[in-house]
């Protein structure tokens, strides 16, 4: 069990609700979560179906009808060929990365992930017994992996490697020139790709691409997506993994052996949401847009501070090196504390995040304004920077 990290934006939300209950005024920018509500067709499926009394147990791997509206989605909005005996559905989407990552390392074992990146890749693979290896993303590449770097990395002990486009925390989206080179690389060394494919439909600029498209992958990709951040269900509780056959039984056991199966009337709200595709989507992405553009202008604005366009995601990423700062968590501390705004530090997604922020930007544009307004405030009354910085 101490091999176990955690997610750092919970730890965050505890403390800024601590200061809120002490009548602080607290703008949360720390959370990953979509703040529109689920489209009122989505819950009305949902609803109807606890009405029909569809509260009992399913099969682990899940519904049928929900399965093959997942593969249905996949060939429409990704260009994915999928068998829908190869979806495997889950109470949320991290336990796709939860059993993809046992099932497949073993002790001594090395698995890439990138490095900022979520930070359940490492603490899964730990947790597995295997070493993890980050995959550096740098801001000069706009935080796309270096491919020659990535060929370094991969040693005979390599088994799987992970990858999150759009990525969690840059915004970065894989291009496909990376994409194919990724693939090569895979095909090469016969290594297991997890793609995390979750922000896959909340693109801004350019396309979304899956590896598993590409010539050879789809046998040794295992694709995870989920409904929390395209439909804003994450309360809901739904995700979903496309294992390759050869995984399907092993991996619906482990489903089997840890949660039985994901809530029937949440899988007819999920099946719902992708045969009908809600128009409030299409507008929240917009919004999301909209959004992006403020929060990069203003936070561009405030001095000591410089914020590269994500192309994906709802996160941005800004430098915050040049406020001369100790460190990204002290900056994280003293902005809430100071400025009443919880963000994270980067260096909560990886050693690659130091002298950088983590923002979501799933809040209110009044609210962004209001704490890009308060981030300048408190920057301007920071400790005159050394000359030459």
């Amino acid at each position: 069990m101490s091999r176990l990290g955690t997610e750092t934006a919970f730890e965050v939300l505890a403390k800024a609700r601590a200061l809120e209950a002490k009548g602080r005024d607290i703008v949360h920018l720390e959370i990953g979560e979509p703040d529109f509500d689920t489209p009122p067709s989505i819950v009305a499926a949902g609803v109807a179906a606890l009405e029909r009394g569809e509260t009992h147990y399913t099969p682990s791997a899940g519904v049928i009808e929900l399965r093959e509206a997942i593969a249905a989605y996949l060939r429409a909005r990704r260009g994915v060929s999928v068998d829908p005996a190869q979806v495997i559905v889950t109470p949320g989407a991290k336990p796709v990365m939860f059993y993809a990552l046992l099932a497949l390392l073993d002790n001594g074992d090395e698995a890439i992930y990138p490095d900022p990146g979520f930070p359940i890749y490492s603490s899964m693979i730990h947790f597995s017994g295997a070493r993890g290896v980050p995959l550096p993303l740098r801001e000069r590449n706009d935080f796309q992996p270096d491919l020659d770097e990535l060929r370094r990395l991969v040693t005979d002990r390599t088994k799987v490697l992970v990858l999150n486009s759009p990525n969690n925390p840059t915004g970065a989206v894989l291009s496909l020139d990376a994409i194919r080179e990724i693939a090569r690389i895979a095909r090469e060394r016969d290594l297991w790709v997890l793609t995390d494919e979750i922000y896959g439909e909340l693109v801004y600029d350019g396309e979304h691409r899956s590896i598993a498209r590409e010539e050879g992958m789809s046998e040794r990709t295992i694709l995870l997506d989920g409904f929390s951040k395209t439909f804003a269900m994450t309360g809901w509780r739904l995700g979903y993994g496309v294992f390759p056959k050869p995984l399907v039984d092993p991996v619906t056991k482990l489903v089997t052996n840890s949660v039985s199966c994901t809530a029937t009337f949440v899988q007819r709200a999920g099946a719902a949401a992708l045969s009908t595709r809600p128009p409030e989507v299409d507008r929240m992405v917009a919004e999301f847009r909209t959004r992006r553009d403020a929060i990069v202008k203003g936070l561009g604005a405030v001095p000591g501070v410089s914020c590269r366009s994500p192309h994906g995601a709802f996160y941005v990423f800004p430098n915050i090196t040049a406020l001369g700062l100790r460190n990204s968590a002290d900056a994280a501390d003293r902005i809430l504390d100071e400025a009443g705004v919880a963000t994270l530090a980067g260096t909560c997604f990886g050693s690659e995040g130091e002298g950088y922020l983590r923002l979501s930007y799933a809040n209110s544009l009044p609210n962004l304004e209001k704490a890009v307004s308060r981030i300048a405030d408190w920057a301007s009354r920071l400790a005159p920077l050394p000359t030459g910085r």
